[in-house]
């Protein structure tokens, strides 16, 4: 049950940091110029592309990470 706990918070975690690097990025990126006539749906636009980004690339990790790990067996 322990090592369920801890995969469940390193999926948090990782989550959550991918989410805000994707956030500090884009934001970078300055999309509200291009939305000059809408700029709350710039900000709702940066969010949802943060969480889009960052999800898929703490998925791929997470997945690497999982795949790396079952290699093991293949040796075995």
């Amino acid at each position: 049950m322990r090592t369920i706990g801890a995969q469940a918070l390193m999926t948090l975690l990782s989550h959550f940091v991918f989410i805000f690097v994707a956030f500090w990025s884009i934001q970078k990126l300055h999309i509200e110029n291009f939305m000059r006539l809408y700029p709350s749906q710039a900000k709702v636009l940066i969010v949802l592309l943060s969480v889009t980004v960052g999800y898929t690339c703490s998925e791929f990790f997470l997945n690497f990470i999982d795949n790396v790990r079952n290699l093991i067996f293949l040796v075995k």
